[in-house]
């Protein structure tokens, strides 16, 4: 995966009111959560702000990358676990991230990448790709910024599940009937085959007589 730096300033001042001065700044509240956990065996979160600014290039964007977050100093390696946006405006509300570490495998969705042309669309189908991501367990150093599925064979009607596909040094955790992509039959498409179907009719009723 890609790396990203991230620059952190710590929070004292937490809940909604603080929060809400924190946006009007122009930072974003966030928590970092790792293998720590309380006594009530929740894990418990660093609350900690970064600019709208420096979120931006790492939230509005189709790649997955790994963090390195500077908190006043503080380092970690990190990756997004969940956003929070306004119902109405759409605006980024709050970030939570994930602590990472070279041993312990990590549970993300992979963008999924369709390559080559399908003999379905050759035949006259339309590509329909049903998820943009798989879900993937693998330690976050052989997690690969993208999932290539080879849609070549692919026939007109046919589809690719998750269960169909394997990649090296990754377990699959999105579940094996989910539908990743299939090639649908379109109107155009339709109507040849059955334009092909009456030639073929035709031509075996022709046949005999010209024998």
């Amino acid at each position: 995966m890609k790396e990203i730096n991230v620059t952190g300033q710590k929070r004292t001042d937490l809940g909604k009111k603080a929060s809400k001065e924190l946006r009007k700044e122009g930072f974003v509240p966030c928590n970092l959560y790792g293998e720590k956990k309380g006594e009530d065996g929740k894990p418990v979160a660093k609350a900690f702000a970064v600019s709208m600014s420096d979120l931006r290039k790492l939230v509005y964007t189709p790649h997955i990358y790994v963090i390195n977050l500077d908190i006043e100093g503080e380092h970690h390696t990190a990756i997004l676990k969940e956003l929070q946006f306004h119902p109405v405006t759409d605006a980024l509300l709050h970030v939570d991230f994930y602590e990472v570490n070279d041993t312990k495998p990590i549970t993300i969705g992979i963008p999924v990448k369709l390559v080559g042309l399908a003999q379905g669309v050759r035949d006259g189908g339309r590509m329909n790709l049903s998820i943009r991501k798989i879900n993937v367990t693998a330690p976050y150093q052989q997690i690969p910024e993208h999932l290539d599925v080879d849609v070549t064979s692919l026939k007109l009607g046919k589809s690719i599940k998750v269960g169909q596909l394997s990649f090296e040094g990754l377990e699959l955790a999105t579940p094996k009937d989910v539908v990743v992509c299939s090639v649908k039959m379109t109107r155009q498409a339709a109507t040849a085959a059955a334009s092909a179907a009456d030639t073929d009719a035709t031509g075996d009723e022709a046949a005999p007589a010209a024998e």
